[in-house]
């Protein structure tokens, strides 16, 4: 299962929900972090969720708007839901692929290079914290215990990889040689 149909399901689980209100907890709870989930792809996976039977939909009518269709978690999908919520808690699986094929690249680069390009990373991590810390902080009232985890967790991986930066960014400036030796 991937973490965007994770995602979907997660909410689906907590309450039946329609798409666009799928749409706002995704962006209110951070989620965007850490999948790969646009607008446009959650009809996409809900209409692969139902017909794997994992998600089914009725129609509800609201006063002088167009219908809206609204997803419920079935039995196949809450079994599916606790196997993937099993795996996702007990393997580790790598992240930050390109990153760290970057990384496997230093070689190519001249330490000016490295030194900008990850200068530059340490900018996005900061913005990103700063979004995040934002959303946490506009939220923590209305944020359920598991919602207010994950940010914590988010936050507290984004701050530990600015710290990484930092000492990164010390051992090439410090160090005397050209980092792309080997010691």
């Amino acid at each position: 299962m991937t973490n965007s149909e994770l995602a979907i399901l997660t909410l689906v689980n907590e309450q039946p929900r329609h798409g666009y209100e799928i749409e706002q907890v995704l962006d209110e709870r951070g989620f965007r972090e850490w999948t790969e989930l646009g607008f446009s792809s959650i009809y996409y996976l809900l209409k692969k969720l139902e017909q794997r039977g994992w998600v089914e939909s009725r129609a509800e009518q609201i006063e002088n708007r167009p219908s809206r269709r609204v997803y419920q978690l079935t039995a196949a999908g809450a079994a599916a839901l606790r196997l993937a919520v099993k795996q996702a808690l007990s393997e580790p699986k790598p992240g930050g692929a390109d990153f760290l094929l970057g990384l496997a690249n230093l070689p190519l680069l001249s330490p000016a290079e490295i030194e900008t390009a990850i200068r530059g990373y340490r900018a996005c991590l900061a913005d990103k914290l700063a979004g995040l810390q934002g959303k946490r902080d506009g939220a923590p009232d209305r944020l359920p215990f598991h919602a207010g985890v994950m940010f914590d967790l988010s936050l507290a991986r984004l701050q530990a990889e600015l710290d990484w930066t930092k000492g990164f960014l010390d051992r090439i400036k410090t160090s005397k040689k050209d980092p792309q030796e080997k010691p």
